[in-house]
């Protein structure tokens, strides 16, 4: 009886402290990160239309509701290559990066095909007050967004493409504007969970869901996509060591929420 008691007695006690551990290893995660969307407006971001100057929100494209960041397309008519990117306001080097997205409602009219169900980030993407107001896409690496087209067929998410822009991948530079991740394809709408490790022009990892799907280095200024920028911007060859943050429109409703950034930048060498 007596040992059963004390078994019983350190049972406890074990279960407690691994609870305790728990509960101090989710406090010290919490600390150091910063909410780059407060859940009430997008005060602290700028908005870049193509065809438009920078500042005009076109269309109410980027609204806020419920706590969620909404692009949508309900005051356009014809999409007429509207691509759209709200950026945060301050630029970011090393950092890791956490979103949560879904994919809502249909493309709207005239939109690409290839921008079905597809969304980005944009990061260490040019200041987008260096845009012109005839530039389609800022000179940035993106962290491609797509969900499955419920055909069966495999769509990974957390891809690379790369407009104005070149990544070493594999120990090279990569020939392809986008590079497919290892994800598993997300049908439906549903929230999935993106992260971003950016180590200034050095590594940078894709994350969804928890786990790492893409990773390449040295992302620099090249390559094509990107039209109608400012040519002393395209200095190609150039290393992005920094940039701006942006959420993209190209014609697919989506939402995102939970935005959140830590600083890595005591990891500089």
């Amino acid at each position: 009886m007596k040992n059963a008691f004390f078994a019983l007695l350190i049972s406890g006690l074990t279960l407690f402290s691994c609870g305790l551990k728990q509960n101090v290893g989710a406090s010290a995660e919490d600390k150091g990160w910063k909410q780059l969307f407060n859940g009430k407006d997008i005060n602290d971001w700028f908005v870049k239309i193509y065809h438009h100057e920078v500042g005009e929100n076109f269309g109410n494209t980027f609204r806020v509701e419920d706590s969620i960041i909404k692009i949508r397309y309900d005051q356009y008519d014809d999409f007429n290559d509207q691509f759209g990117h709200l950026y945060y306001k301050t630029p970011y080097s090393y950092y890791h990066l956490k979103f949560e997205y879904r994919f809502v409602g249909k493309l709207q009219k005239g939109a690409p095909s290839y921008t079905l169900l597809n969304s980005g980030v944009m990061f260490h993407s040019q200041d987008p007050r260096t845009m012109l107001k005839e530039q389609d896409w800022p000179i940035s690496i993106e962290m491609q967004l797509l969900a499955g087209l419920g055909d069966g067929k495999p769509r990974p998410t957390g891809n690379m493409c790369s407009p104005g822009t070149n990544v070493v991948y594999q120990g090279k530079i990569a020939a392809d504007h986008c590079i497919n991740s290892s994800s598993k394809t997300y049908d439906g709408e549903q929230w999935v969970k993106g992260e971003l490790i950016v180590l200034g022009d050095s590594l940078i990892k894709h994350i969804i869901n928890g786990d790492t799907v893409l990773q390449y280095s040295k992302p620099q200024i090249g390559g094509g996509v990107a039209n109608g920028y400012d040519p002393k911007i395209k200095v190609d060859g150039k290393l992005l060591s920094s940039g701006f943050i942006a959420l993209q429109s190209e014609g697919q409703p989506v939402d995102f929420k939970n935005i959140r950034i830590k600083d890595l930048s005591k990891l500089k060498k």
